[in-house]
């Protein structure tokens, strides 16, 4: 496993709650939590220079390994709570896997390639941005990649035309459309229609107004 995806932690065992954790903070470090099938939560507290140098290789099906003491923990990292305005990390969710048990998890799904059909013309437009796998600890991918090349104008990319590794299992409908190439006049009529819906909505606002003047 990277270096990237190695983290130390220290457990916290005491010195709990808002205030606590505002304590941590202030020392450089974060507040976290592991949690997992059938087992208290873990409670722990990282590195804040070291997360922050290394949380921008995660993803969440990024499998890292968190190191306590003598103890290492292979996790996901589910969560995080995030300081927009200080650009700081509050407070992070990790989830332990169990080596040979199959999971579950939201992947990212990535297109490549330069469709045929924008070359005559037509807008590539993504429809699915994630999709639902199952798999062993040790063969989830980080990112599912659509190669969307061959697409030619009006035409749809659907689940079923994916490769997915060997090892995966795909839990949501093949016929689920991933992607698709439409002619440029497509998409302005379907711009149309959505802001004619928009002005029937607002109608009925009008006339209360109306009845309310008179």
């Amino acid at each position: 496993m990277s270096d990237k995806r190695n983290l130390s932690g220290e457990r916290r065992t005491t010195d709990f709650g808002s205030a606590g954790a505002r304590r941590v903070l202030r020392n450089k470090r974060i507040p976290a939590v592991i949690y997992g099938k059938k087992k208290n939560p873990i409670h722990l507290t990282l590195d804040a220079r070291e997360f922050h140098n290394k949380v921008r290789f995660f993803s969440e099906t990024a499998l890292l390994k968190i190191t306590l003491g003598k103890t290492k923990y292979e996790c996901l990292m589910k969560d995080y709570q995030e300081d927009l305005i200080r650009g700081e990390i509050k407070h992070v969710d990790f989830y332990e896997v169990t080596r040979g048990q199959a999971l579950r998890a939201m992947v990212n799904i990535h297109l490549v390639g330069s469709p045929i059909g924008t070359r005559e013309g037509g807008v590539l437009e993504q429809v699915l941005y994630e999709v639902e796998i199952e798999c062993l600890p040790s063969d989830l991918p980080e990112n599912i990649e659509a190669d969307v090349a061959h697409l030619g104008l009006n035409e749809v990319l659907h689940l079923k035309d994916v490769v997915f590794p060997d090892k995966v299992k795909v839990l949501e409908d093949l016929e689920s459309a991933v992607a698709s190439v439409k002619t440029v006049r497509e998409e302005i009529v379907e711009e149309e229609e959505e802001e004619d819906v928009e002005v029937i909505d607002a109608a009925p606002a009008a006339d209360e107004e109306d009845k309310d003047t008179k």
